[in-house]
């Protein structure tokens, strides 16, 4: 194995990035992944990366730094010799993870990346290990993050039909996850990162909740809740966007769990209602305290025990951010936050106009009670079919146009725009 040497090297410069030398021994995986986003095709990355065999951070030229984040900081890189092909390195300290006992977080985000294969999640290209450091080699989203694209709208918050398209594909990106038992935790514009062709890519998963020894498949489940009924032609196939059309091994489903669904039994045998595909993981429980103060369901700051629904409930914040331009509980500071997200009403603002349906949606996420919240026994399914997603096409979600497509990437122009905000882009946290 090649000997390299990784160290970061901090500048008394504060405007000025920190950059990456070498000498240790490196330990590389590749990955065999698809990239959906990346203008270059996944078989040519994997390619050149396995022909270089002995891959090493030396191999790359280490251009602007994204971002730091708790347990690592991330830069944009190339590989040397072919201009043009970008990722981002996530790269971490051993020492500081050990030190501030985040080794299992960091071990929880490279478990969860190398098990997805999905549009609106990233790929992971390769991870590099040496006694000192650890990084991961994921792609590059030129769009930079949903927070900033906000920032930059009149008003500082999006319409209608861009809020529907970005909570649509974060919905796909959900279900997937849920599939794979995988509980995200921490959903926020930030965490939401725009790829070149304008689709989205979640990212940071080092919060996330890996449920495991789990051997429960998806469920074919009847509801007849009295709401407005879907084509039933539509659940002939899985609408969800699953690579190979194949439900995932691992789910937090357990075949003792009651669901609190009406089987309506008509006459001449069968059921009355709609058929609905459904692979939640809806026994996993964690007392962590975890997230985003301004995202934090309910039962998470009451400390009583949290599971699937508050990917649901952080949905919601996610929706009201994007049509209002802040979140509904925002208290004057965290404490005050807590206590509203706890105690206080769900109000919207007289402006913007917002849809009835969009309000009703958000209502419906919004609820405290993690068992009434929408989504938290028939997840994705449930909420895909409210009517503020009338006319999606789910099976198509990456043939619908973005509302927003980055300019072609320029890398001498992106790195002067960020020469003195080196963390203007919370790539990965």
């Amino acid at each position: 194995m090649t000997d390299v040497e990784v160290k970061l090297i901090e500048s008394s410069d504060s405007d000025t990035c920190s950059c990456i030398e070498s000498n240790a021994t490196l330990d590389v995986k590749l990955v065999e992944t698809t990239s959906y986003g990346s203008t270059l095709s996944a078989t040519s990355i994997v390619g050149y990366l396995s022909k270089a065999r002995k891959l090493v951070l030396d191999d790359f030229n280490f251009i602007q730094r994204l971002g730091n984040g708790d347990i690592g900081t991330v830069y944009l890189v190339e590989i040397k010799g072919d201009r043009g092909c970008h990722f981002a390195a996530k790269v971490m300290d051993k020492e500081e993870l050990a030190y501030r006992n985040k080794e299992s977080r960091a071990g929880i985000e490279k478990e969860i990346l190398e098990m997805l294969d999905h549009p609106f999640l990233p790929s992971l290209f390769a991870t590099l290990d040496c006694p000192k450091w650890s990084c991961l080699l994921t792609e590059f989203c030129p769009g930079g993050d949903l927070h900033i694209l906000r920032q930059r709208q009149p008003e500082k918050r999006f319409h209608e039909d861009a809020v529907r398209f970005y909570a649509s594909e974060v919905v796909a990106a959900m279900e997937y996850l849920h599939m794979l038992g995988i509980i995200y935790r921490d959903l926020k514009p930030e965490n939401i990162l725009v790829r070149s062709d304008g689709h989205i890519m979640l990212t940071d998963f080092d919060l996330s909740l890996k449920c495991d020894n789990s051997t429960s498949k998806a469920h074919l489940v009847y509801s007849s809740d009295g709401r407005r009924a879907a084509d039933p032609t539509r659940f002939s196939f899985s609408s969800c966007i699953l690579p190979r059309c194949v439900v995932p091994r691992v789910s937090c489903l357990h075949g003792g769990h009651k669901r609190k669904t009406a089987l309506v039994k008509k006459r001449g045998g069968g059921y009355r209602g709609t058929l609905k595909i459904v692979a939640e993981p809806i026994d996993a429980r964690s007392m962590s305290f975890v997230g985003t103060h301004e995202y934090l369901a309910p039962e998470i700051v009451s400390g009583e025990g949290h599971g699937n629904a508050v990917d649901w409930w952080t949905l919601g914040i996610f929706i009201y951010e994007l049509f209002y331009g802040v979140t509904p509980f925002r208290g004057k500071d965290h404490e005050f936050t807590l206590a509203n997200i706890v105690a206080h009403g769900l109000e919207f603002p007289c402006e913007p106009v917002v849809a009835a349906s969009a309000k009703d949606l958000m209502s419906q996420l919004l609820e405290k009670d993690p068992t009434k919240r929408m989504g938290s026994m028939l997840g994705a399914t449930a909420i895909k079919h409210h009517p503020f997603f009338e006319g999606v096409n789910w099976a198509l979600l990456r043939c619908t146009k973005p509302p927003f497509i980055p300019k072609s990437f320029d890398q001498k122009e992106f790195v002067s725009s960020n020469n003195h905000h080196c963390d203007g882009n919370s790539y990965y946290f």
